[in-house]
C-alpha cells in the first residue's frame, strides 16, 4: 500500500512494527501502542503507560482509557475472548462530554475479525482511568472494507 511509514515500538525486549499511513495522526499509533502495551507489558512497566496517558489532551486520554477498559471488559465477559484491538471512531466520531465517551461507530478486533461496536464509557475526572464500560458488539465488518476504514 502506498504512503505507509513504519513506527518501531520496543515491547518486551523485541521490536514490533506498526504500519501507519502518512498523514495519520499520532493518535492512531498511540492507540495501538497503549492498547497493546496495556496487556503485553509486565506490571513494572504500567507506570510508563500512565506517563504516556498523562501527556495526552483530556479527550484523547479519555478515549485511550476507554479502549483499555473496553478490551479488558470484552475479554473478561468472554464475548470476544481474543479481543486485541479497538477503535472508537470508525463509522461515526465518538463523543467526549462530562467525563464520558460514547460511540455508535467503533470497532473491535478478535481472532483476525473486526466487528462493529457501540459503547458508553465513564472515566475519572482526570481521564486517566475508565470506571464503567457498557457495550454492544455488532456484525462482522467485511475484510474488503478494512482498508477504507483504516482497520488492519
Amino acid at each position: 500500500m502506498a504512503g505507509i511509514t513504519c513506527l518501531r515500538v520496543r515491547v518486551l525486549g523485541g521490536f514490533m512494527a506498526l504500519g501507519v499511513r502518512l498523514g495519520a495522526s499520532l493518535r492512531a499509533a498511540l492507540a495501538f501502542v497503549v492498547t497493546t502495551a496495556a496487556f503485553a507489558l509486565p506490571p513494572a512497566a504500567a507506570g510508563s503507560i500512565k506517563d504516556q496517558l498523562a501527556k495526552l489532551d483530556p479527550e484523547e486520554r479519555a478515549h485511550q482509557a476507554c479502549v483499555i477498559k473496553g478490551l479488558e471488559t470484552i475479554k473478561h465477559d468472554k464475548k470476544l475472548p481474543g479481543a486485541d484491538r479497538m477503535k472508537t471512531s470508525i463509522f461515526a466520531r465518538a463523543t467526549f462530554s462530562s467525563n464520558s465517551v460514547t460511540t455508535k461507530g467503533g470497532a473491535v478486533k478478535a481472532h483476525d475479525h473486526w466487528y462493529k461496536l457501540k459503547f458508553d464509557c465513564t472515566v475519572t475526572p482526570d481521564q486517566m482511568k475508565a470506571t464503567a464500560f457498557t457495550y454492544e458488539i455488532g456484525v462482522e465488518i467485511p475484510r474488503d472494507q478494512w482498508e477504507d476504514l483504516g482497520l488492519w
